[in-house]
């Protein structure tokens, strides 16, 4: 009858192998983002340039998973399992130029992991366990451009740890667990035009926190626990076009130098603002581009309480 002849056909079928994301001879980027995926494929062909191997449950790489590959510019290992690395992962690939590691369960890195990553650009470690930054780890990435650590458990930074990174134009430190910047934090970030400190648990800064930083443009302080910035906290930054101070509990502004014809674009909504003639002036004067203004209240004095900081400066209050 059919039936028997169909059974063995439907076993047969449900018990071959299957490869979730077949190779390709002499491809040059190779891409699986297949859930059942639990080991990294072997073999891929010697011209491979990219490698996505992400949204996997993939928890470990063997030592040689690059070996054969050293053409490799692009990896991207973002959404695995992956908990640990081989300190020996990236010498097979020195041409690499871009490493996402994104959301994996990552505790810490080898010290010797980037030896041979002389020409690594982008490297993105959000979202991982970190708990500390080794100064090894960038030793020799004079080249890097763009450096991610974003949603770790960082609660301090290495005195100068950043010092190597000559070539940096963005630092994303957010959502981490840093409760203040030492002065040198930040030492030879020379080319650094953006970074985020978003969602840390900043509560002070000194006085020279930027003054390694003199070509940043972007700067995010949101969502921390900053009650006053010192004077001249900003003084080094004559290029700054966006500041994000939203959501500390600022009682007074302080604000960077402005080039003529340079507007800053600022969001200093959700800040307990004490809305007395000093402030009111500021914002006159520097007239920056506010952003959020509706969110952005005076908590004090009482006959201002509950009013907007930009209305208020734009009107040319009476008392001041």
């Amino acid at each position: 009858p059919p039936g028997r002849i169909l059974l063995p056909l439907l076993l047969l079928v449900l018990s071959s192998p299957s490869t979730p994301c077949p190779l390709q001879p002499n491809a040059t980027r190779f891409v699986c983002t297949e859930p059942t995926l639990r080991t990294f494929p072997g073999g891929l062909p010697p011209t491979t340039l990219a490698v996505s191997v992400e949204f996997t449950a993939v928890t470990t790489l063997p030592p040689d998973a690059l070996a054969g590959l050293p053409e490799l510019q692009e990896l991207h290992l973002a959404s695995n399992l992956l908990a640990s690395l081989p300190e020996e992962l990236l010498w097979p690939v020195p041409a690499l130029r871009v490493l996402d590691l994104t959301d994996n369960a990552l505790p810490e890195l080898p010290a010797g992991l980037f030896q041979r990553s002389q020409l690594l650009q982008h490297l993105v470690l959000r979202g991982n366990r970190l708990r500390a930054l080794q100064p090894s780890w960038f030793q020799l990435l004079a080249r890097l451009r763009w450096l991610d650590v974003g949603a770790n458990a960082l609660a301090e930074l290495p005195p100068e740890v950043f010092r190597p990174l000559v070539s940096l134009h963005s630092l994303d430190l957010s959502h981490n667990r840093l409760e203040s910047l030492d002065s040198g934090s930040l030492a030879g970030l020379r080319e650094l035009e953006r970074l985020d400190l978003e969602g840390n648990r900043l509560r002070a800064l000194p006085p020279d926190a930027f003054a390694p930083v003199p070509a940043l443009r972007l700067l995010f302080l949101q969502g921390n626990e900053l009650r006053a910035l010192p004077a001249g906290l900003f003084a080094p930054l004559s290029h700054l076009q966006v500041l994000d101070l939203a959501h500390n509990r600022l009682r007074a502004l302080e604000l960077p130098p402005r080039p003529p014809g340079s507007p800053l674009s600022l969001d200093i909504s959700g800040n307990p603002w004490a809305c007395e003639c000093p402030l009111l002036e500021l914002l006159r004067r520097a007239a920056p581009q506010l952003v959020a203004a509706r969110g952005t209240l005076c908590a004090s004095p009482p006959h201002r309480q509950g009013q907007e900081v930009g209305t208020l400066s734009q009107a040319g209050d009476a008392g001041c």
